[in-house]
């Protein structure tokens, strides 16, 4: 068959277009059917097939097509192929030369078949019994290996009674229909490996994120499930986000690398607590350090209850009593009941809770002023200067000083994650992730930014990470919260100006508190309340 200069201008210039088109596919599956696709085009093939090399040696069939016959499966047709795969060796190891598609994967070399049923080189009874059910006549083959860069065999490419453009009878594939396949062949052997490549770059990217997020869980028992939990309520309000037709966000929209890139960082916004001491982040009451010190308070009341008792027991005496009960002592009962309210105050006031008035603050350096007589006979205060800052502690169970060091971990984070040397796509995660406990109105850190300095995504993560905080119940501190409560709260904050108001008016309309709730929150949580009643509540015009 000759060729002019024109059509070879031509043929190559169809090359370097689905060379092109081939690497900006980035779909697998549609890839190796435009593999297929192009190949049946640039021969006039009727049909082919399409296999690729599996680890455990076998040649997996993922798309088949016969155009005379309407015959499609795998690939876009959405119908799966029901054979199993080829093995390339038999079970003794010998390799399977047999079928024409396997001989071309352990050679190496093309197999250009004139006729298959006077071929005797091959079985071919699985294309007759094929061509008995439908009443067709598979004659041509051409069975090309696609070879990468690195000279491995990664799949077959195989078409099917290639056609004469005229009469539409079939021929044999020409030399120049294989020489154009092979090309074709090695340029999508090369672009297959590629994206695999980069699949798996991104699989073991994903898994390594996962497993530091996994880490920084597991380090606290009581934060299990935050960087788990965080990304997918990231993911919940982004989307509404971008589906919103109406208000200040109609014109919102995230593409996908954009939506991976926030997914990114909604895994990673806590990384830094990596190096957060564990007592800090365990906290669980305000005078915990290593253990509850207020265990030690307790014993010092009981030493003050003890020695009241003996005081008791000697007033008794001096008035030469011999046979007496205590019960019968107004002043010490008077003590003992004044030491027990001390007490139960004091054990109230190591909870951490979300406010604590003056006046308690006051009552505990009152208490901290009691005497009690220790082991070496000093006298000294019923509470340390330490004990007291502790106890004072007006939100959570946190000191001025530990919050310095748990809320550095955004600081570290962002520190970590500026380290990295992103591709492009993924620029933004640093400004996503570092940006979570920022507020609107400036008095967020680390940065202390306002709202215009951070991007929406940045702006959807700090919900994000509130209301998952807000409603988690594993933490040391708190209770879980019910929903009402945490909205409640929720929208306090959009009328302190501390989140957004537009995505805090999305996440309500949109009921994206129940779709959370739905999936992380226990049952008794979702407790009954009316949406009009949460503050900075609009309806939605």
């Amino acid at each position: 068959m000759e060729i002019s200069k024109v059509d070879f201008s031509s043929l190559l210039g169809e090359l370097t277009d689905v060379g092109i088109a081939l690497s900006a596919q980035k779909d697998h599956s549609r890839l190796l059917e435009m593999i297929l696709l192009k190949a049946k085009e640039l021969t006039n093939a009727d049909g082919g097939t399409l296999y690729t090399r599996t680890d455990d040696q076998r040649l997996k069939f993922e798309i088949m097509l016969t155009e005379s016959l309407g015959f499609r499966k795998g690939g876009s047709s959405g119908e799966a192929i029901e054979f199993d795969p080829i093995p390339l060796y038999d079970s003794d190891g010998q390799p399977n030369n047999h079928m024409v598609a396997t001989w071309a994967a352990l050679s190496g070399e093309t197999v250009n078949i004139e006729d298959a049923y006077t071929n005797k080189q091959f079985d071919f009874s699985g294309t007759r019994d094929f061509d008995k059910t439908t009443g067709y006549r598979s004659k041509s083959f051409l069975t090309v290996p696609l070879t990468n860069h690195e000279s491995e065999i990664i799949g077959v490419l195989q078409l099917l009674n290639a056609q004469d453009p005229d009469s539409g009878e079939v021929v044999p594939f020409s030399k120049l229909d294989q020489q154009v396949v092979e090309s074709l062949a090695s340029q999508a052997a090369v672009t297959i490996t590629n994206r695999s490549l980069i699949d798996a770059q991104k699989k073991l990217f994903d898994a390594m994120i996962q497993l530091i997020a996994n880490a920084i869980d597991e380090k606290s028992p009581y934060t299990a499930g935050h960087c788990r939990r965080v990304p997918e309520l990231t993911n919940m309000i982004a989307e509404a986000a971008c589906n919103i037709k109406t208000g200040p966000l109609k014109d919102f929209d995230l593409s996908d690398k954009e939506k991976y890139a926030l997914d990114v960082a909604g895994w990673l916004h806590d990384c830094g607590k990596i190096t957060t001491p564990e007592y800090v982040v365990d906290k669980a009451t305000k005078l915990e350090t290593i253990f509850d010190r207020i265990d030690i308070i307790e014993a010092r009341f009981e030493v003050l209850k003890r020695d009241r008792a003996m005081q008791a027991l000697q007033r008794k005496l001096a008035e030469n009593g011999i046979e007496f009960e205590l019960d019968d002592d107004d002043i010490y009962q008077s003590e003992i009941q004044q030491l027990q309210d001390y007490w139960e105050f004091i054990r109230s006031s190591n909870i951490g809770g979300e406010f604590m008035g003056d006046e308690n603050k006051e009552r505990v350096k009152q208490i901290a002023s009691y005497r009690w007589q220790a082991s070496d006979g000093e006298m000294r205060g019923l509470l340390t200067e330490n004990e007291v800052q502790n106890l004072i502690i007006g939100k959570g169970t946190l000191t001025l000083r530990e919050r310095k060091i748990i809320n550095n971990h955004i600081s570290v984070t962002i520190n970590m994650l500026e380290s990295l040397p992103y591709p492009k796509d993924l620029a933004n995660v640093p400004e996503y992730a570092g940006a979570h406990h920022e507020k609107m109105d400036g008095t967020g850190y680390p940065r202390a930014l306002v709202r215009e300095q951070m991007s929406v995504p940045a702006r959807i993560m700090g919900i994000a990470d509130i209301f998952e905080a807000l409603t988690a119940g594993d933490r040391p501190y708190k209770k879980a919260m019910p929903l009402s409560q945490a909205l409640k709260i929720l929208g306090n904050m959009k009328l302190s100006n501390h989140i957004d108001p537009d995505l805090f008016d999305i996440f309500i309309h949109e009921k994206i508190y129940m779709k959370y709730a739905e999936k992380f929150l226990d049952a008794d949580q979702v407790d009954e309340f009316e949406i009009s009643d949460i503050p900075g509540y609009e309806p939605a015009e």
